[in-house]
C-alpha cells in the first residue's frame, strides 16, 4: 500500500462532494466557462459505485461508475487533487473501479473526457483504454473525447 486507502462511499459524502467541486472548478478554469459538460451529470440516483481515495485522513481522489446497460458502465468524476497526482492514486482508483465493474458483471467500461484534457488522454491510453466514437449524450459534443476498455476476466 502506498499510503492511501480506497473507500466506497455514498455519492452525497461530504469529502466526495468537495472533490467533485474542486474538479469542477479546475475544469471551469481550463475550459474558460462552466458550460463544458455534455450529457447528463451523474447524481445519487444513477451512480452505482462511488470511491474515494484517502491519505492521512484527507480525501485525495475520487471516481464513480454509472451503469449504461447490462454489460457496460461509464466512469464518471475521476479526479485526483493536484498534490497527489503522479503518486499512483489515479491508477489505484481506476483499478478499483475496474474491479467493482467486474464484480457487478460489467465487462465494458466507457468514459468521456474533454478536448482540453490531453493529460487525461495520456493517462487512459497508458492504462489500456482506446479512443472510441462519441456515445450517448456526447454524440454531438464538440468538446468530448471518448474511451473504452473491455476488461479481461479477473481484472482488478
Amino acid at each position: 500500500m502506498a499510503g492511501w486507502t480506497i473507500e466506497e462511499r455514498s455519492w452525497d459524502d461530504a469529502a466526495g462532494a468537495a472533490l467533485r467541486a474542486a474538479q469542477r472548478a479546475e475544469l471551469d478554469a481550463r475550459y474558460g466557462s462552466g458550460d463544458h459538460e455534455p450529457g447528463a451529470a451523474p447524481s445519487a440516483a444513477d451512480v452505482d459505485v462511488f470511491l474515494v481515495a484517502v491519505r492521512g485522513g484527507a480525501a485525495v481522489g475520487c471516481g464513480a461508475l454509472r451503469r449504461l446497460d447490462a454489460t457496460t458502465a461509464e466512469i464518471k468524476r475521476m479526479y485526483v487533487t493536484p498534490p497527489s497526482r503522479g503518486t499512483g492514486v489515479a491508477t489505484a482508483l481506476l483499478r478499483a473501479l475496474e474491479a467493482a465493474a467486474t464484480e457487478r458483471g460489467w465487462p465494458v467500461l466507457r468514459l468521456e473526457t474533454g478536448t482540453e484534457q490531453p493529460d487525461a488522454w495520456r493517462f487512459y491510453e497508458r492504462e489500456g483504454y482506446r479512443r472510441v466514437p462519441l456515445f450517448g449524450g456526447y454524440e454531438s459534443s464538440a468538446l468530448s473525447v471518448c474511451y473504452e476498455r473491455v476488461l479481461a476476466a479477473g481484472t482488478g
